[in-house]
């Protein structure tokens, strides 16, 4: 989920009506004021603690843990089958016997067998796989493996979340910086309110002056409307992501990010190819991939089985034998077998498995230039948005001495409310941008983290 500051799309982009869309300004500080006793005290929240929230209530990583129980299970049953097998059974059986005279010729006796029959026959057997070309341990090996594809899985999905939450909060963080800056916005306004009025009162100006500075202001408050319906959704939904009451109220503190120019590109990509989950992934599935070649290879070689059996016979037919009306035998074993139909009918199961590896091998190659990729396409990103930042805070400077110019000009009857408004508008929009410019910086360093594996210490 990621979440946006969205401007309202039915307002222009230029002026004062539009300076809500292009710069996304809002006005909780007039509604804090307007409904006090209303408002339910909000809950501060750092960077830190949002994500720590985060991954301790998610419900992705429950599951991602329950992934990781299948497969230490799954692990733990090959384990199993490494155990000796056993069984036991007692069996009875009962004969009718309708012809029971045995003649082989005519001149042979005849033998007389007994119209019915029963009997009791008990056997235990115990067997262990001495050498069985190391089948079981190479399927141990890779269900361990597996195991540790599931936890990498589970890491890789923490990081999502981290960032997730990371992505919101600094959108929350933008709306907050952008209410305060049209809070000031509209106590300017209302001085420039006032002061049209007074030159109104004395026939300085035109009710007109009045009316275009009063429309400013319900632009402006147009503008705030927008924000805090935006605000109320990202912060309904940074609420579900963070586990807590969807009714909370939160205020996110300012998030500057370290300064990440000190380290250098080729630094980032190595921790990236270091870190990142999927290159582990594919090293793990390659390592799973070289078992099941050997197991494959395995399943051509000789097995040796040893084996220990005792049977107990009880012809009389009765539950408890007479003295020496029954027969108990033990036995040991030793079974060496080879199927060696397997020499040619596993030789396509080998190449298969071969290709795969091969697959493996390719798709790291890939997925290494693709993580290079994404993270100097982030660097130079983060780069941009702190040129941004600079950039920007001389547009402040200049837009506040032209700012200032107008103020003087209007006062002096030089310049018209039109280039008066306008010269406003600018330098709260270039206050917003920089909030915003660097909110995005801020931003654009986590990003630059998780594209290196490290969002999460």
């Amino acid at each position: 989920m990621k979440l946006r500051i969205n401007a309202s799309p039915e307002r222009p982009v230029n002026g004062w009506g539009v300076i809500s869309a292009a710069v996304m300004g809002g006005f909780s500080l007039l509604m804090a004021f307007s409904q006090p006793a209303a408002a339910q005290e909000a809950k501060h929240l750092n960077l830190t603690e949002a994500v720590q929230l985060g991954v301790q209530n998610s419900k992705v990583l429950r599951l991602s843990q329950t992934r990781i129980d299948q497969a230490i299970s799954r692990f733990n049953q090959v384990k199993d089958e490494s155990k000796p097998k056993a069984s036991v059974n007692y069996t009875y059986n009962h004969a009718e016997i309708p012809t029971n005279v045995f003649q082989m010729s005519k001149e042979a006796e005849p033998f007389y067998l007994p119209k019915r029959a029963d009997a009791f026959l008990g056997t235990l057997s115990v067997q262990e796989v001495i050498f069985a070309g190391n089948k079981l341990k190479y399927a141990k090996e890779s269900t361990d493996l597996m195991a540790q594809v599931a936890r990498l899985d589970a890491e890789k999905d923490k990081d999502e979340i981290a960032y997730t939450i990371t992505n919101a909060y600094f959108n929350l963080y933008k709306l907050q910086q952008s209410q305060k800056v049209v809070a000031q916005n509209l106590q300017a306004i209302d001085k420039q309110i006032k002061q049209s009025q007074r030159f109104f009162e004395q026939g300085i100006v035109t009710k007109n002056d009045v009316l275009r500075f009063q429309l400013q202001r319900s632009n402006v408050e147009l503008t705030g409307a927008d924000l805090e319906t935006n605000r109320k959704i990202v912060v309904y939904n940074l609420n579900v992501l963070l586990g807590l009451p969807e009714n909370n109220d939160l205020v996110v503190e300012e998030a500057a990010a370290p300064d990440g120019r000190s380290v250098s590109l080729a630094a980032y990509v190595d921790s990236a190819l270091t870190n990142r989950e999927e290159l582990q992934a594919i090293d793990l599935n390659s390592r799973a991939a070289e078992t099941n070649i050997k197991s494959i290879k395995a399943d051509a070689l000789p097995a040796l089985v040893a084996s220990a059996d005792a049977y107990h016979i009880n012809p009389s037919g009765a539950f408890i034998p007479p003295s020496h009306g029954s027969l108990t035998i033990g036995s040991v074993g030793l079974t060496a077998a080879w199927n060696f139909d397997r020499l040619w009918t596993n030789k396509n199961k080998l190449t298969e498995a071969k290709i795969q590896k091969t697959q493996l091998d390719i798709s790291r190659e890939l997925t290494t230039d693709q993580l290079k990729t994404e993270v100097n396409q982030n660097y130079q990103r983060y780069l941009l948005a702190l040129d941004k930042i600079n950039i920007l805070q001389t547009s402040i400077a200049q837009a506040e001495e032209n700012d200032r110019s107008e103020a003087s000009r209007y006062t002096n009857k030089v310049a018209s409310a039109t280039d008066r408004i306008e010269a406003q508008t600018r330098l709260f929009q270039a206050l917003i941008n920089l909030e915003l410019a660097k909110a995005d910086a801020g931003l654009a360093y986590y990003t630059l983290l998780k594209s290196t594996g490290n969002i999460i210490d």
